[in-house]
């Protein structure tokens, strides 16, 4: 490995005169959000989701897979419970719309979601899922399929039908297209989207991804979680953006439970400019879906996170989308501190951490990827305190972003400073950035015992004096995740 020279960034002169005045509004505390769904969990939700290595090519099989692995690599005893299938499990006819049943709701793609004696394909993988400890998901998009409004299809519990409620404007969907926007005001709009719903929860469903939302959605989020508290089930409401603004988050707050605001993680795969035959079985001509992600695909991030911070908190998250690490630095696209830096700051924003990895070597891709879990990468997936920090639901503030070094801090309940020191640098033959801060910067009183700082990825400890200055050496793309906790 080659030794790299310290090199000293200092931020007090850019922070004397703003910390004086604002450091107690510049940390983040734990006002909770309005999130109506109710009856699901206050913390950010921990699992897996097939999209970031199962794509398109979705089967029974390799979700029961993955959901073992999830078990059997000790990740849901940490907490990684649920186990979420993204899209393409219904038929995708082409851009006519989804097939749809005789009350117009999709139907499930039966050849890799086959029967199992009295229960349909999502059902039994469902009931696989729960009988391994585990929750499952399931994907969705808003509006109503042109095919449902061709055929005039009635709608279950009223005297409407399909075509009474589409307004012939598109609504998104990335595999077949072919779906129309929901009328919101007319009569049985609502007992559509009750419908979907209510099969959903036969099913098992316990978190619904609602994928493709707008600006102009706002009444579908609130139709869809209006339609699970009707349910009697409590799931999971994950909005995920087509493209929508921070002018949304107010509603996103009252009736979602997570929200997804960022492009998609993921660098390779259907979904990053390639044919449209990577859509559809066999997959040929499609990239390895190795490597996922890389640093600078999703640095962006760190404006985000600091965009959308004030809306976050109990019942309701900011999603800043899958987790790249498990397979290991050259499968994830990320170097080992690159890795450490995402999930340093997931964690500090207490974002779901929900994993897009092969979780095992047993399951092979429809691209013909696989892989396993790397025993390093594990290790960080599965620090307990690192853990702690996401779950504490408290989503951090940024306090500055000068020079390639970013700062992101939040005071637990405890009184502890939890603090993220970032060299945002991609040059990795860079000299390491010295990061100098205090703990008042954090949020901390002053305190004349001094503060005990532990570096929650290495695990070492050392004591600070009263004055509180904390000085740390950060590699490129690297970070310091640091509890700060006062000594008196």
């Amino acid at each position: 490995m080659k030794h790299v020279t310290p090199k000293s960034v200092s931020i007090f002169c850019v922070l004397s005169v703003t910390l004086a005045m604002t450091v107690a509004p510049l940390v983040a505390t734990s006002a909770p959000a309005q999130a109506e769904t109710g009856g699901v969990d206050q913390t950010p939700v921990m699992g897996w989701s097939s999209w970031s290595f199962l794509r398109m090519g979705l089967s029974a099989a390799r979700i029961k897979g993955e959901a073992k692995a999830l078990v059997t690599t000790g990740l849901a005893a940490d907490g990684y419970k649920y186990v979420n299938i993204d899209d393409n499990w219904y038929q995708c006819p082409g851009p006519q719309g989804p097939n749809v049943d005789q009350y117009g709701r999709w139907i499930i793609n039966s050849k890799e979601f086959p029967d199992a004696g009295s229960e349909n394909g999502i059902e039994a993988v469902a009931k696989y899922v729960h009988s391994l400890g585990l929750k499952f998901g399931i994907y969705e998009t808003a509006g109503i399929s042109k095919q449902a409004v061709a055929k005039n299809t009635p709608i279950l519990g009223a005297k409407y039908t399909a075509d009474e409620i589409a307004t012939k404007a598109p609504q998104n969907n990335y595999n077949c297209a072919g779906m129309e926007r929901i009328n919101d005001k007319a009569p049985g709009a609502q007992a559509y989207v009750d419908s979907i719903v209510d099969e959903l929860a036969s099913w098992g469903v316990d978190y619904i991804k609602l994928d493709g939302i707008t600006n102009q959605n706002v009444p579908d989020i609130e139709a869809w979680s209006r339609a699970i508290k009707q349910s009697g089930r409590s799931m999971v409401l994950d909005t995920t953006e087509g493209s929508f603004t921070v002018k949304i988050a107010p509603s996103l707050k009252l009736y979602s439970n997570q929200w997804e605001f960022a492009p998609d993680i993921e660098i390779n795969g259907p979904d990053e400019g390639l044919p449209k035959s990577c859509y559809t079985a066999t997959f040929k001509g499609c990239l390895s879906v190795f490597p996922l992600t890389s640093y600078s695909h999703w640095e962006d991030r760190f404006n985000d996170v600091a965009k959308w911070q004030s809306f976050s908190g109990p019942g309701g998250f900011n999603d800043y989308d899958s987790i790249g690490v498990g397979d290991g630095t050259t499968k994830s696209g990320m170097s080992f501190h690159a890795e450490e830096s995402e999930l340093s700051l997931w964690s500090l924003g207490s974002a779901p951490l929900v994993l897009g990895v092969d979780l095992t070597s047993a399951v092979t891709n429809a691209y013909g990827s696989r892989s396993s879990l790397d025993p390093t990468d594990l290790k960080l997936l599965t620090n307990k305190q690192v853990i702690e920090v996401d779950q504490d639901s408290i989503p951090a503030k940024r306090i500055f972003d000068v020079d390639h070094t970013q700062m992101f801090a939040k005071v637990e309940p405890s009184a502890d400073g939890i603090v993220g020191l970032f060299d945002t640098k991609t040059d990795l033959s860079a000299a390491n950035e010295t990061i100098t801060t205090r703990a008042s910067a954090i949020g901390l009183r002053g305190d004349s015992s001094g503060y005990k700082v532990q570096n929650l990825w290495t695990g070492q400890v050392s004591a600070i004096s009263a004055a509180g200055k904390i000085s740390v050496s950060v590699p490129s793309e690297g970070v310091a995740l640091l509890r700060v906790t006062p000594l008196g």
